[in-house]
């Protein structure tokens, strides 16, 4: 496939790579957001004020959040790798880097989930009182579709910075575009890998704002 170009990466690496790449986005983004949204929900209605205020489990799950938040991804890759061996039975690879990028991106969905939820307006949330919803009912048929522009935003700049996270997950051998990026690209100067890696990844993340965008929209219009 690039043979007429000088460079080492045979199109089935570079394919393989971008394969990988996709995997640990959807698989991270899969789990991440079943540990994410549901923690969004659960920061929204027991903050004070909320529907279900309790300042203890508020105040353990606020921190967490933010510490695990504050950490950069490479570091936090380093810091779990005793757990991702524990989990996986491996820390390099596609399956080494899942873990991580799991534990790096529920927190991140859960802010923005919870950012999107307390945009409801109050009117909303009365309405609901007054027909006597409960509160799985105020959730699942008030809240989350009055919401659902904004969560879809959400979420897709939550698989963004995911996608950036697993690049980065290539210094480690991480496997995915950002391993051939640093295996090929930097480490072995060559200038094809770091640019096609580069461009590749720029398609992307273009594809994925314009479809969550759109989406966004349609929902919003509907």
């Amino acid at each position: 496939m690039f043979e007429f170009i000088d460079t080492a990466i045979t199109g089935d690496q570079f394919l393989l790579a971008l394969y990988d790449t996709l995997i640990m986005v959807s698989v991270s983004l899969g789990f991440g957001a079943l540990l994410g949204i549901p923690l969004g929900i659960v920061l929204v209605l027991c903050r004070p004020g909320g529907i279900l205020p309790n300042g203890t489990l508020h105040q353990v799950l606020n921190p967490v959040v933010n510490i695990l938040r504050s950490l950069p991804f490479i570091i936090l890759l380093i810091t779990i790798l005793p757990v991702t061996r524990w989990l996986v039975g491996t820390t390099i690879g596609t399956p080494g880097a899942i873990v991580p990028l799991v534990v790096f991106i529920a927190p991140y969905i859960a802010r923005l989930v919870e950012s999107s939820l307390l945009e409801v307006d109050d009117g909303i949330l009365e309405s609901a009182n007054a027909m006597g919803a409960s509160t799985f009912q105020t959730i699942w048929h008030f809240m989350l579709p009055e919401a659902a522009s904004s969560l879809i935003l959400a979420l897709t700049t939550a698989t963004i910075g995911l996608l950036g996270a697993t690049a980065m997950a290539g210094t480690v051998g991480g496997g995915g575009i950002g391993d051939l990026a640093i295996t090929y690209g930097y480490q072995r100067f060559d200038a094809f890998a770091t640019l096609s890696t580069a461009l590749v990844l720029i398609v992307i993340v273009q594809l994925l704002q314009t479809f969550g965008t759109r989406l966004a929209r349609r929902i919003r219009r509907e």
